[in-house]
C-alpha cells in the first residue's frame, strides 16, 4: 500500500501545475464557488501534508479549460503588503525611518508633517482616497447621495466611464496631488481609514529615497531574496501568459454590456493594487515574511501588530482565530482577485486566484466573502488548537 502525499512535481509548462488527486473536499469546494458565480478559480494549499493545487470553472467565457493552476493574475490590494515589505527592508537598510514625517521624504507634496512613515503602512494618516470615500449619511461632508450614505468621488474606477478610460495612464504623483489637495478623513492618528493613497505615498517615498523605480527597488528587497520569478510592478497594459481573463458588466445607455478588461493600464490603482502575480508566488512571498525569512525580527513583529479595532498592522490583516493568529491580505481588480492567508509561523498557506465579471453594484462581493471563509475553514480549520504557555 502507497503512502499517498500532496507534493506537486515542477510543472511541465509554465503556468500549469500537476496536482495531488487526494484532496477531493478541496476539488468539491472550488467546484462550489464557481457555481455560486464565479468564473474560474485557481487555489494552492501548502501545510504539513505538502502542497496541493486545483482549479475550475474556465479561464475564458465561452470555453471549457480551467484557469490555469499557476496563471499570472492581477493581485489587487495584496499589493499593498509587497510594498509595506519593502519599505520595511529599507528600515532595515537604515534608509528609511517608520516614524520619521513622510513629508520629509517628499517635500515637493503638501503632505501635513503629522503624518508619518508608519501611519501611511498603518492606514491611520486620514489621507483621502483618490479612488473615493464612502461617509455616513450625516456627515459634514460634500459628495453625492450613495445606497444610504454619501459619496466623495475620486478618480472613475467603475462603471462606463471607467471602461472608457481603462487604458489612460495616471502619474502616481498626480493621484497624490489629488488625493492631497481633498480634505482629510481625519486627524493624522487618531483612526483609521483604508486609503489607497497611503500606498501612492509609500510608492513615491520608496523612489525618492533609493532612486529607483518600485519595481527596481521590489526586485532587489523582497522579490529576489524570495525567489519571486512570476511576480511583477506592470509598466504596460498586457499581463503575461498564461492568465485567465477578467471581466466587467455594465450599462451603457440601457443596455447590459460585457466586456473582457483583462488588458488594461492599472496606473488608475497604482501600488494601491497594480501588481501581477502567481498563486505560487504568493506562497512563496506570505511564507517567507512569516516565517521570518525576509524581515529581521523586530521588524516583522512591527508589521504584524494589529492595530486596533480593525487588526491592521502594517501592510497585512492580522486575525485571532480559534485556530491560531491568520496573516493575511486580499485584493480585487476589474474581475480578477487574489487571496493570500498564511499562519502566523508561515507552516501553512492558503493562496489562490479569482476571475469573474465584475460589475458596479460589486454583486458578487457576499460571494466573494462567502468563498473566502470556505476556504479559509477548509485549510485552516483543522489546524492544531493554539495552546498557552
Amino acid at each position: 500500500m502507497t503512502n499517498p502525499t500532496h507534493q506537486v512535481l515542477a510543472p511541465e509548462n509554465p503556468g500549469e501545475d500537476r496536482a495531488a488527486p487526494d484532496r477531493p473536499a478541496l476539488a468539491r469546494l472550488l467546484q462550489e464557488i464557481v457555481e455560486s458565480g464565479f468564473t474560474g478559480i485557481q487555489l494552492r494549499v501548502n501545510d504539513r501534508q505538502g502542497e496541493w493545487v486545483g482549479s475550475a470553472g474556465t479561464g475564458v467565457l465561452g470555453e471549457s479549460a480551467p484557469p490555469p493552476t499557476d496563471g499570472h493574475i492581477r493581485i489587487g490590494s495584496n499589493t499593498k503588503t509587497f510594498v509595506a515589505a519593502t519599505v520595511l527592508q529599507m528600515v532595515a537598510e537604515g534608509a528609511l525611518a517608520l516614524d520619521a514625517p513622510a513629508g520629509g521624504y517628499l517635500p515637493e507634496l503638501p503632505i501635513d508633517p503629522r503624518i508619518t512613515v508608519r501611519m501611511l503602512l498603518q492606514h491611520t494618516s486620514g489621507v483621502f482616497n483618490f479612488t473615493g470615500e464612502i461617509h455616513p449619511a450625516d456627515a459634514d461632508v460634500e459628495g453625492i447621495p450613495w445606497n444610504g450614505a454619501i459619496l466623495v468621488p475620486g478618480i472613475p474606477w467603475q462603471g462606463k466611464r471607467w471602461v472608457e478610460s481603462r487604458f489612460t495612464h495616471y502619474p502616481t504623483e498626480d493621484l497624490a496631488r489629488l488625493a492631497l489637495s481633498k480634505p482629510a478623513r481625519f486627524e493624522p492618528g487618531t483612526d483609521w481609514s483604508y486609503s489607497n493613497t497611503n500606498y501612492v505615498l509609500a510608492r513615491l517615498i520608496i523612489e525618492a529615497v533609493s532612486g529607483r523605480t518600485l519595481a527596481e527597488e521590489m526586485h532587489r528587497l523582497v522579490l529576489s531574496p524570495l525567489g519571486l520569478t512570476r511576480t511583477q510592478v506592470p509598466d504596460t497594459t498586457a499581463i503575461p501568459e498564461p492568465h485567465a481573463h477578467a471581466y466587467y458588466r455594465y450599462d451603457d445607455d440601457g443596455r447590459e454590456t460585457t466586456v473582457d478588461v483583462t488588458v488594461q493600464d492599472p496606473s488608475w490603482i497604482s501600488s494601491g493594487g497594480d501588481m501581477i502575480s502567481t498563486t505560487r508566488d504568493l506562497h512563496l512571498f506570505i511564507s517567507g515574511l512569516t516565517s521570518g525569512r525576509l524581515l529581521p525580527a523586530p521588524l516583522l513583529a512591527e508589521m504584524l501588530t494589529p492595530h486596533s479595532p480593525t487588526g491592521y498592522g502594517l501592510g497585512v490583516f492580522v486575525e485571532d482565530t480559534g485556530h491560531g493568529t491568520l496573516v493575511k491580505h486580499n485584493g480585487g481588480i476589474a474581475g480578477h482577485g487574489a487571496l493570500m492567508y498564511s499562519s502566523h509561523d508561515g507552516s501553512t498557506t492558503l493562496t489562490a486566484g479569482l476571475n469573474y465579471v465584475d460589475d458596479t453594484t460589486l454583486s458578487l462581493g457576499p460571494a466573494f466573502q462567502a468563498a473566502t471563509q470556505r476556504l479559509v475553514d477548509a485549510v485552516f480549520g483543522d489546524l492544531p488548537a493554539p495552546t498557552n504557555g
